[in-house]
């Protein structure tokens, strides 16, 4: 999410209250499959790349950053590496290396980075690709997605590809963006997720840049699949207005023909039996609801301008053209539906702002929904909602974001907040521990706590943490130690 949108939000924790959550900053009785120790202290451990303290991580921990945007970055096929690092997947590379699959979440027109040809060539978002060892060295490095804009977050998927998601819906025929910057100069519609195929070779690495229509226009930001059914999933960030949770399923198995392909059907979730439910409102542990889902018609929305002169349609409108679909049909209300991942038959994803008191309607220009984050799990087999865990304020979780699952099943939960940031442990059962704190700073010396943490991803063996910092100095982070011991 955008640092602007970021400074609007509310942070404190009107309206939410602490229910059977109060308190729950201790270590907890058990983390996912597992048994923690009763505590677990943060201290400043120093990144191996030059021995500055950037983070705050339990004793036995250590870790090393790369791509640190502060200054140039080249990539091996000559890429000014962009910054606002976010979404990340990782995946087995040769001889136990790892690739990475990142995101860039640029927005407004700007030439497109990188060599190839872009989608659209004013818009310097996409994902650039990085084959690293197991403490964070650099082996090689290109661009594989490039003229695409807001790439937030994004899912891995089993056949070997990332999906990567716009979290906009800017193009030469909607009006501008919350930033006010004209959307004149672009030259192709966004709001859509793409597949990048994963190979540490550039040539191999490339996504086609064409995007999946099908699966809708509107402010993605993740995805995940269950290889059970061959559907995925997409949470949706509409800042200011209700978001709601949608399912995708292409006209063929991905699994079965290696992509995804476009032409399938998207639907939304509704809770059986309630029209247009307030789930971005407070719930309590465990609440569970059965859901279906309704028919989007019209997924994909493209509007009359003129080239060259700024369209009339409005960024409402087109926000909401898909979501409307769905609210017509009884669809659930959320609050900013952040990061997903898939693990054994369950969906878990974050809402940034869910748990406080229900919102009147749709809209909230300062952010829709008034408490601090709430977890969900989606069970694919039992077609069941459930909250995980809804955090009573900003001490005990601040504005969770991108989330992953290690080997033994704990959620690793990314913090986007303005104060200080951290990963947080959350076993599936809500309880809650603290994983990592950001400590940078700046050349100069000024704080970076509120650089939001991204992209949180596990290298295949589960040894190595693979973490973003997603600011315009962004950086990734390769850390590793013995999760075990602490829960993870």
């Amino acid at each position: 999410m955008s640092l602007d949108r970021r400074a609007l939000i509310r942070t404190g924790a009107a309206g939410a209250a602490a229910g059977p959550f109060a308190g729950l900053v201790t270590m907890p009785a058990e983390a996912g499959r597992g048994r923690p120790p009763r505590s677990v202290e943060l201290v400043p451990v120093r990144d191996l790349r030059d021995g500055t303290v950037r983070l705050h991580l339990p004793r036995g921990f250590r870790y090393r950053s790369f791509h640190d945007t502060e200054g140039p970055v080249v990539l091996t096929d000559g890429t000014a590496l962009p910054g606002r690092h976010d979404g990340m997947g990782a995946f087995r590379g040769p001889r136990g290396t790892t690739v990475l699959v990142r995101n860039h979440e640029v927005n407004n027109p700007q030439p497109a980075f990188g060599p190839g040809d872009p989608y659209d060539e004013m818009a310097g978002g996409g994902t650039t690709t990085v084959q690293v060892d197991r403490r964070g060295g650099v082996l090689g490095s290109f661009t594989s997605l490039n003229g695409t804009m807001m790439n937030c977050s994004g899912g891995q998927m089993p056949w070997g590809s990332w999906i990567t998601c716009e979290e906009t819906v800017n193009g030469p025929d909607v009006e501008a963006d919350f930033t006010g910057t004209s959307n004149v100069p672009l030259t192709q519609p966004h709001g859509y997720v793409f597949e990048v195929p994963v190979s540490h070779q550039p040539g191999s690495g490339q996504s086609s840049r064409r995007p999946i229509r099908s699966a809708g226009r509107f402010a993605h930001e993740a995805v995940s699949f269950d290889p059970r059914r061959g559907h995925l999933y997409l949470t949706e960030d509409d800042f200011g207005f209700a978001s709601g949770f949608y399912r995708y399923r292409p006209p063929a198995h991905p699994m079965e023909v290696g992509e995804l392909r476009d032409g399938g059907r998207l639907q939304m979730l509704k809770v059986k039996g309630v029209d247009n439910a307030h789930l971005e409102a407070h719930q309590e542990q465990g609440a569970t609801y059965d859901v279906e889902w309704v028919d989007i018609d019209e997924p994909d929305a493209t509007y009359d301008y003129t080239p060259g002169e700024p369209a009339p349609t409005g960024q409402s409108t087109a926000l909401t053209h898909v979501a409307s679909q769905g609210w017509a049909r009884g669809a659930a209300y959320f609050s900013r539906l952040e990061g997903q991942v898939h693990d054994r038959g369950t969906v878990y994803f974050t809402s940034t702002q869910g748990g406080g008191a229900a919102m009147p309607g749709t809209e909230g220009p300062s952010g829709y929904g008034n408490g601090s984050g709430q977890v969900w799990a989606y069970d694919t087999r039992r077609q069941q909602l459930r909250c995980v865990f809804q955090s009573p304020g900003p001490m005990v979780l601040d504005l969770p974001d991108n989330i992953t699952t290690s080997k033994q099943g704990t959620l690793v939960v990314c913090e986007d907040s303005s104060g200080d940031n951290y990963l947080r442990g959350l076993t599936q059962r809500g309880r809650i521990w603290d994983i990592a704190l950001n400590r940078l700073r700046s050349s100069g010396g000024d704080e970076r706590f509120g650089d939001e943490f991204a992209g949180s991803t596990f290298s295949h063996d589960g040894r190595t943490l693979y973490v973003n910092i997603q600011s315009s100095r962004g950086m990734t982070f390769a850390i590793w130690g013995p999760w075990g011991r602490i829960g993870v």
